[in-house]
């Protein structure tokens, strides 16, 4: 995993201005605070776009941060990654960006799309899901290797896709698992989905028998039933999240991503299955 990076010092400063003690929880020294970032940070209609496994919790951070900041709105917009990676490229009005990894917010800082580096804020680990009733019977991830097994995938550019197929490459190592079981599992896919959501709702409603998601995701619904992964093959998730230099409210939206980062928000996140990051 990439290990968390501190907001740069100008940036810094307008959070923890904003943000007073979780702000500096997160990483500040309050002496280097611009008094004025304060008012600056204050009363903004803040635009989110986040990866689709944070809806969910998105939701109830929504409640809690407006209930501490009053005069501050949160529009959460949700999708993949990738896709929120490249509206934010091509110029859509986003003032913060929160990614299920921390390639797609990489591109927007080497790109020169970012008013500072990427903060780790969550992680994550992956399960396997089959709807309710479990009609393929399966049992254990070596399973999905099964012939007429249907699995539903992601698309190739969404973040779970890639640590799915590193839970692949690691569960064929694992002792029991049967000969070719990555290959197996390949050909069992029989449907990539724009975002990890709709693999989940497309396992709920019984379209197909299985399918690999963030161990939040089969929390979140009680339509699915998650079938653990040996602990010795899963793939540890890192979320980061940034202020895009688009941002008209700049120092609102690092006061926002500070508290996220930090004690509160990692209170929240926590209750809906989150790990703190890596």
């Amino acid at each position: 995993m990439k290990r968390r990076v501190a907001l740069v010092a100008p940036l810094l400063a307008l959070v923890v201005a904003a943000c007073g003690s979780s702000a500096a929880s997160a990483g500040g020294a309050a002496s280097a605070a611009d008094p004025s970032a304060g008012s600056a940070a204050a009363g903004a209609d803040l635009e989110v776009y986040a990866a689709a496994s944070l809806k969910k919790v998105l939701e109830q951070v929504k409640t809690v941060y407006e209930g501490a900041n009053p005069g501050t709105s949160l529009t959460i917009s949700t999708d993949s990654s990738s896709a929120l990676e490249t509206k934010i490229e091509q110029g859509a009005p986003a003032d913060v960006f929160l990614s299920a990894d921390t390639t797609n917010p990489k591109k927007l800082v080497d790109g020169g799309f970012a008013a500072g580096p990427v903060v780790a804020f969550a992680g994550n680990l992956l399960t396997v899901i089959v709807p309710t009733a479990n009609p393929a019977s399966l049992r254990t991830p070596a399973d999905l290797a099964r012939r007429g097994v249907k699995i539903i995938a992601a698309g190739d550019t969404v973040p779970v896709t890639k640590y799915a197929g590193q839970l692949v490459a690691n569960l064929a190592k694992e002792p029991g698992y049967p000969a070719g079981f990555a290959d197996a599992y390949a050909g069992n896919v029989v449907s990539r989905e724009d975002n990890v959501a709709a693999v989940v709702t497309k396992i709920a409603l019984g379209e197909g028998d299985a399918g690999i998601v963030y161990a939040t995701d089969a929390k979140a619904s009680d339509k699915v039933t998650a079938i653990d992964v040996p602990a010795s093959a899963n793939v540890p998730a890192t979320y980061g999240g940034l202020v895009p230099m688009a941002s008209s409210h700049a120092a609102a939206a690092a006061a926002f991503l500070a508290w996220l980062a930090g004690p509160d928000g990692q209170a929240v996140l926590s209750t809906f299955g989150f790990l703190p990051p890596g």
